[in-house]
């Protein structure tokens, strides 16, 4: 899956570490999120959504190389 999270992250002038404190995660999983290596669940996807005022389809979007 495809996601824009480190581009929305940097926009606002988030660390990594700040977006992972506010969203209750550590800071590796924000870093896995961003390089693709790890989809979030449902309720963090919302809640990552909320925190940047966007749809969860407006941050992540199918990657047509995947299954």
């Amino acid at each position: 899956m495809k996601n824009s999270v480190a581009e929305l992250r940097m926009a606002r002038g988030l660390s990594q570490q700040a977006l992972a404190e506010r969203l209750g995660v550590s800071r590796q999983t924000v870093i896995s999120i961003e390089k693709g290596r790890f989809d979030p669940s449902l309720p963090l996807a919302f809640r990552i959504a909320g925190l940047f005022g966007q749809s969860i389809e407006q941050i992540f979007t199918p990657d047509p190389d995947e299954g």
